[in-house]
């Protein structure tokens, strides 16, 4: 047929040749051509596939009246009675709380601080003076909980700390308080402790950010008569957008698990109605006492709202500010 030819005759016959067609790469030549790179890749997916596919094998413990001494034939299947039981606990809820409590305020003060501290680290002069303050700001990230747990304990005590020394001498208050065994100052010491600990560290990928932001824009921002707050706002927050947004969904993502470490350093018995969170409810009430499944059903609720708020937070921003990691 004529439309098969490589040939197309215009009005005034002449002859035009046609463009060649494109050739349709097969996906076994991609992987031959790119094999060094997936030959790479292999022990990164094996790794991800052990230890974080595999285990979710044993989710189905929290459907069973799981026994450790039988096999997994031999196990109760017990459908959602587990889930029931979580879903009627009264301490569910009140440990629910104190996650959502300690996660809200970890997030806002977590992710504000570290933003300005890399700004306002940035703007830092002196080369020596900048790269001092920031070795002495990430250093608490290598402090173990532990360690940082006894610190804040000590600070706060009131045979002898320093922050109620502070206080007492300022005659802001008239005797030590013992804010250790106030439940309702529980969540803003976590918070704060949680801050000191972390935003030195977290200011890292921020300050990388910023680095990469054209120099030319700031000085063409002081030809204009930008002074250094106005090229912040202007130019440096701008330019890191994208790194606050994706950090911003990710976060959001562990919002519900936010671990237990800090919560067990801190806590006393005066104030455990504040201080439990879902992760220590799990070991507390479930792995502690042998209740396998209970314990696996709550940390199945963990994951599963922890994906929820992943998926919907990245949907939120991509129709907000177009920024999403998948």
């Amino acid at each position: 047929m004529e439309a098969l030819t490589a040939k197309a005759e215009t009005k005034n016959n002449s002859v035009i040749p046609l463009p060649p067609k494109k050739q349709k790469k097969g996906l076994w030549k991609k992987i031959v051509r790119q094999k060094y790179l997936y030959l790479m890749s292999i022990p990164f997916v094996i790794w991800a596939f052990v230890f974080s596919y595999l285990p979710l094998w044993g989710w189905t413990m929290a459907f069973q009246n799981y026994k450790p001494a039988k096999s997994f034939s031999e196990q109760k299947w017990v459908g959602f009675d587990n889930f029931i039981e979580l879903f009627h606990d009264e301490r569910f809820y009140l440990v629910l709380r104190n996650t959502l409590a300690m996660s809200c305020m970890g997030l806002i003060a977590g992710f504000v601080f570290p933003i300005f501290f890399a700004i306002f680290l940035n703007e830092l002069g002196g080369k020596y003076f900048k790269r001092s303050v920031q070795t002495v700001s990430y250093l608490p990230h290598f402090v173990s909980w532990v360690v940082v747990g006894g610190i804040v304990s000590k600070m706060l005590s009131i045979d002898g700390g320093i922050v109620n020394d502070i206080l007492v001498s300022l005659n802001i208050i008239s005797e030590p308080i013992q804010f250790m065994a106030k439940g309702n100052w529980f969540w803003g010491i976590v918070t704060a402790s949680d801050v000191w600990k972390e935003t030195g560290w977290n200011a890292i990928i921020y300050l990388a950010a910023i680095t990469g932001i054209d120099k030319e824009l700031y000085e063409a921002a002081k030809v204009d008569g930008a002074g250094r707050f106005r090229q912040m706002w202007n130019i440096t927050l701008p330019g890191i957008r994208t790194t606050i947004s994706v950090l911003l969904i990710m976060s959001i993502g562990h919002l519900i698990g936010i671990g237990f470490e800090k919560q067990m350093q801190l806590s006393n018995s005066l104030v455990t109605d504040y201080s439990e969170v879902l992760d220590l409810y799990a070991l507390k009430y479930g792995i502690n006492i042998g209740r396998f499944s209970y314990g696996t059903a709550i940390s199945m609720f963990t994951s599963v709202i922890g994906i929820t708020l992943l998926l919907t937070s990245n949907g939120i921003m991509k129709k907000l500010t177009k920024e999403s990691i998948m």
